[in-house]
C-alpha cells in the first residue's frame, strides 16, 4: 500500500524548504514573545570593540555587529549609577533617585537609590510572564527596596558596588567601604580560589538559563560585566597576548581608530580628532621603562574586553544548545566612556604594587589610554562631553533587524524599557505595587529595528556633579562644572573642536533656558550646594 502524503504536509514542508534555501528566519509560534539580553560593559569607550574600530580581539561581538545594529548615535548618562538607573526605568536617572551615586546627598533626585516611583524592566516583565535573571554589577541602590531580588529579578547574582578585585571580595578603599557580592538576598565572600569576576558572572547567567530550560516562559537576562572598569587585572593568558602590542603607543593608535571608525561609517570625515587630552604626555618622550609600563597597563585592559568578548561567545554557545537562539534579542553597550581614573594618586584607595594585572595590584589605565578608548571625542566618564556620554550600541535579533545595518539617530537609555516593553507587548502601568509611576522620558526603538524611521526625542538633557548637557537637533551647548557654557553644532563637528558659542549668543541663551526647565523638572540641585 502507497502512503499519500496530506498536500498540507506536503505544502509545510515546501515553505520549510524555502526558508533554508533563502535562508530566511523560521516563524515564531503566533503569541510567543522573545527572549531579551541586555549586555552591560563598564567603563568602556565608544572606540574599544572591534567593529567600533579597535584593534581589541572581540569576534563574538564583532559577529553580532555583521549580523544586526549599530547605532552610532546612542548616549548613556555619563556614569555607572545613573546610566543603570536610566537604562532599567526608562526614566532620567534624577527621576529614578539616583542622580549621582548610591549616597544619600539629601533630595528625591539624589537620594542614592531607585525611587518606589519608578520600575523596573525587570519588575513589568514579569507581568507578562518572563523569567528574569541579573548577574553582574547592580549599583543602583544599598537599601533592600533597591535591590535586585526586590525588583522583579527571580534569580540574581550581583556585585553592589562600583567595582571590586576580578578575583576575591577584598575592599578597593581604606575609607570603610565595603565590596558586596550578593546571591539574591544572601550576601556571598569571593576568595582568591573564586572564578575570575567576568567568568563568575557568565558562570551564573549559563547556570541560571540551564535552570529554566524547560520552561516555555521566555526570559529576560540583565547581563552586567564589570570590566572593563579598574582595578585592571586580567587571566595572565590573556594579558600575554596584547603585551608589547601597545608600545607603538597613544598617539599613533588614536589615529589608527580613528581611521577605522571613518572606515566603518560610523563617524564622519567632516568630523576632526579631538585634541590630545591635555594630561597626556608625547609618547615619544617617554623611557623604555615608562613605556613598557604603559604598554601593559593597556594591554591588561584589552584582555579584560578580550576575555568579556569570549565570555559573551559562552553566552551565545548556551542559547543555540537550548535552541533558544532563534527567538532572543541581544542589546550590548557600554555605560559610560573610558575612564580618566588614576587610582595611584587617590589616598582613598588600597594601593597594591605588586604583579601588574594580578590580585596583588591596584591600578586603572588612565587618562592617556581613556583618550583612545574615546576616539574622536573629548574627555571621560564623568564629563557630559560626547566622550563620557557616547556608548557603542548592538542590537542583534535576525527576525527583525536586517544584518550590517549602522543607523545614525539620536537615542538614550532611556529608550531600552519601551522597546523591551513593546517586545514583550507590555502597557508601561501608571502605577504598580500601590506607588504611581513617573511618565516614561524615553520611547521604543523597534521601528529603528525595522530600518523605518522612529520616534525622535526633541531634546536630550544631562546632569553628573555639575556637568551639564543638552542636546536639542543637531546642537549641542555643555559645560563642565563651574565653567560656562560651550556650544556645538554635532552635524559637522561631533568631536566637539569648534565651540560657537560666541558666534550664537541667542542658541547659547534658548538651550540654557531649555536646560534649566528640564533641570527644574526632574530635581537637579546645585552640585556646589549639594555637598
Amino acid at each position: 500500500m502507497t502512503y499519500k502524503m496530506p498536500f498540507s504536509v506536503v505544502c509545510s514542508g515546501f515553505f520549510l524548504l524555502i526558508l533554508v534555501q533563502f535562508n530566511l528566519p523560521a516563524q515564531k509560534k503566533p503569541g510567543q514573545k522573545p527572549n531579551i539580553i541586555i549586555i552591560l560593559a563598564d567603563d568602556m569607550g565608544f572606540a574599544d570593540l572591534g567593529c567600533f574600530g579597535s584593534e581589541i580581539e572581540t569576534p563574538n561581538l564583532d559577529k553580532l555587529a555583521k549580523g544586526g545594529l549599530r547605532l552610532s548615535q546612542f548616549y548613556n548618562s555619563g556614569r555607572c549609577c545613573p546610566s543603570r538607573a536610566s537604562l532599567l526605568t526608562g526614566l532620567y536617572p534624577h527621576q529614578a533617585g539616583v542622580g549621582d551615586m548610591v549616597q544619600d546627598k539629601g533630595s528625591p533626585a539624589y537620594q542614592g537609590f531607585l525611587s518606589e516611583n519608578s520600575a523596573t524592566i525587570a519588575q513589568l516583565l514579569k507581568l507578562a510572564g518572563y523569567n528574569t535573571i541579573v548577574s553582574g554589577k547592580w549599583h543602583v541602590g544599598l537599601v533592600p527596596s533597591a535591590l535586585a531580588a526586590n525588583r522583579g529579578f527571580d534569580k540574581s547574582f550581583t556585585m553592589q558596588n562600583n567595582g571590586s578585585s576580578y578575583f576575591n571580595s577584598e575592599p578597593l578603599y581604606n575609607d570603610g567601604r565595603k565590596v558586596t557580592f550578593l546571591l539574591d538576598n544572601q550576601e556571598i565572600k569571593r576568595q582568591d580560589t573564586s572564578p575570575y569576576l567576568t567568568q563568575a558572572i557568565t558562570d551564573f547567567a549559563i547556570k541560571s538559563l540551564d535552570e529554566i530550560r524547560n520552561d516555555k516562559n521566555p526570559f529576560f537576562l540583565y547581563l552586567t560585566y564589570n570590566a572593563p572598569h579598574w582595578p585592571i587585572q586580567a587571566l595572565p593568558e590573556d594579558i600575554a597576548k596584547y603585551k608589547g602590542k601597545y608600545l607603538t603607543g597613544w598617539d599613533s593608535l588614536r589615529i589608527r581608530r580613528y581611521r577605522r571608525l571613518i572606515q566603518l561609517g560610523l563617524i564622519k570625515k567632516e568630523w576632526r580628532l579631538s585634541e590630545k587630552f591635555e594630561k597626556v604626555p608625547d609618547w615619544n618622550g617617554l623611557s623604555d621603562a615608562e613605556k613598557d609600563k604603559w604598554d601593559t597597563r593597556m594591554a591588561i585592559y584589552a584582555a579584560m574586553i578580550d576575555r568579556m568578548d569570549y565570555s559573551i561567545g559562552q553566552i551565545l554557545h548556551k542559547l543555540r544548545e537550548l535552541k533558544k537562539d532563534e527567538n532572543t534579542i541581544i542589546f550590548f553597550l557600554s555605560d559610560n566612556g573610558g575612564s580618566a581614573d588614576d587610582v595611584k594618586n587617590w589616598n582613598y584607595v588600597t594601593q597594591k604594587s605588586g604583579e601588574p594585572g594580578s590580585v596583588n595590584s591596584i591600578d586603572s589605565y588612565e587618562s592617556p589610554w581613556g583618550n583612545v578608548s574615546n576616539t574622536p571625542f573629548k574627555l571621560f566618564k564623568k564629563n557630559t562631553h560626547e566622550g563620557g556620554i557616547a556608548s557603542p550600541f548592538i542590537a542583534y535579533y535576525p527576525e527583525l533587524i536586517k544584518a550590517g545595518t549602522i543607523n545614525t539617530q539620536v537615542t538614550h537609555l532611556i529608550d531600552i524599557l519601551p522597546t523591551c516593553l513593546e517586545l514583550a507587548d507590555v502597557p508601561y502601568p501608571k502605577e504598580l505595587n500601590g506607588k504611581q509611576l513617573k511618565p516614561l522620558e524615553g520611547f521604543s526603538l523597534l521601528n529603528l529595528f525595522r530600518n523605518q524611521p522612529g520616534k525622535k526625542h526633541e531634546s536630550l538633557c544631562w546632569e553628573h556633579e555639575g556637568s551639564r548637557a543638552i542636546r536639542k537637533g543637531d546642537w549641542k551647548l555643555v559645560a563642565e562644572i563651574n565653567s560656562p557654557w560651550e556650544l556645538y553644532n554635532l552635524k559637522t563637528d561631533r568631536s566637539e573642536t569648534r565651540n560657537l558659542a560666541e558666534k550664537f549668543p541667542e542658541k547659547v541663551k534658548e538651550l540654557a533656558r531649555e536646560h534649566e526647565a528640564w533641570s527644574a523638572k526632574v530635581g537637579v540641585v546645585d552640585w556646589n550646594k549639594i555637598k
